[in-house]
């Protein structure tokens, strides 16, 4: 049976491998959903240094910047699958997220952040009162 190449094909699928693509990111995959009066989001960084991670935020937009080191120049690699070097994300958030009380824990490779809804966002009831020109007029029955 005669097998056939592709160096594009290999190279393509060595692209996807290394840099991910939109549906699967290799560097920095993350979970958001809703939990009540907050919204939460996780990413998954496994064998970073809590130290190496950096959360900044400007308006409404949060950028997590980690750093994997390279590796040890000397260490003989028999396989080097994880990304390395500094890699980030940035989330854009609505303006009904509270961007000033965000909360950030890091534990066992998963950066999570709980971001509370705005109070001005969050539903309020509204009292209806009673329109005070209406008590002069007098109705005339024709």
């Amino acid at each position: 049976m005669l097998v056939r190449t592709d160096p594009f094909r290999d190279l393509d699928r060595f692209a996807h491998q290394v840099l991910g693509t939109a549906a699967r990111p290799t560097v920095m995959p993350m979970d958001a959903w809703r939990a009540g009066e907050e919204f939460v989001v996780e990413f998954d960084l496994p064998g970073i240094e809590e130290e190496s991670l950096d959360l900044d935020i400007e308006r409404n937009v949060v950028t997590v910047r980690a750093e994997r080191p390279d590796v040890d120049p000397g260490r003989e690699m028999l396989a080097s699958e994880r990304p390395r070097g500094v890699f980030s994300r940035q989330l854009v958030l609505g303006e009904n997220l509270d961007t000033d009380r965000i909360d950030a824990s890091y534990d066992g490779g998963v950066l999570r952040l709980r971001i509370p809804v705005a109070e001005k966002a969050k539903p309020r009831k509204i009292s209806i009162g009673r329109n005070d020109h209406d008590r002069g007029r007098k109705v005339i029955n024709a």
